[in-house]
């Protein structure tokens, strides 16, 4: 087991990503933050609350997506559905999509089906914490990353967060 990020480190990390996100969309009035369920959305929280305080007073539209029913294997095993929360449309705007992990892009594919329920976005960009970029099946890159990894097919990223697991950390298994 190898630490790629530990808590400070994510910590860091986070705060990083805000400030690329303020740098491309200023006031975010045109723009809007998406969380993936299950894994995304404790990133997405991150970033939307850490965004909160460093622009007091701008409203951030905020939702979470689950991709279940969009998944491309959904018939091969069983998945649990979680609840999505988009109180807002997607036309015309830039949509910001969170998730944890980057791997094969199947799960940001699905994403894309399923956000159009809400609308054409003039934009899509991808915001991860890992891309893992040499296990790619999708043409899917990530416009904003935490860190990159470079692990073999058998290696599993783990991101543990404080509110589900106790501490925040990425380990390389």
């Amino acid at each position: 087991m190898k630490t790629i990020l530990n808590g400070t480190q994510v910590a860091i990390t986070v705060d990083r990503l805000c400030h690329q996100l303020i740098e491309n969309h200023l006031d975010f009035s045109q723009s809007v933050l998406i969380g993936l369920q299950p894994r995304g959305i404790y990133l997405s929280d991150r970033i939307y609350h850490t965004l909160k305080k460093l622009l007091p007073g701008v409203h951030i539209n905020y939702g979470k997506l689950d991709i279940t029913f969009y998944r491309d294997d959904f018939n091969t095993s069983l998945h649990v559905p979680n609840e999505t929360t988009i109180d807002f449309s997607l036309e015309n705007k830039k949509v910001i999509l969170v998730d944890d992990v980057l791997y094969t892009g199947r799960t940001t594919r699905s994403a894309l089906d399923a956000m159009l329920d809400f609308g054409r976005p003039s934009v899509v960009e991808l915001l991860v914490l890992i891309d893992r970029r040499f296990t790619r099946q999708l043409p899917i890159q990530a416009d904003y990353t935490g860190r990159t990894v470079d692990a073999i097919i058998s290696e599993k990223v783990k991101v543990r967060w404080s509110e589900r697991d106790g501490k925040d950390e990425v380990i390389l298994e």
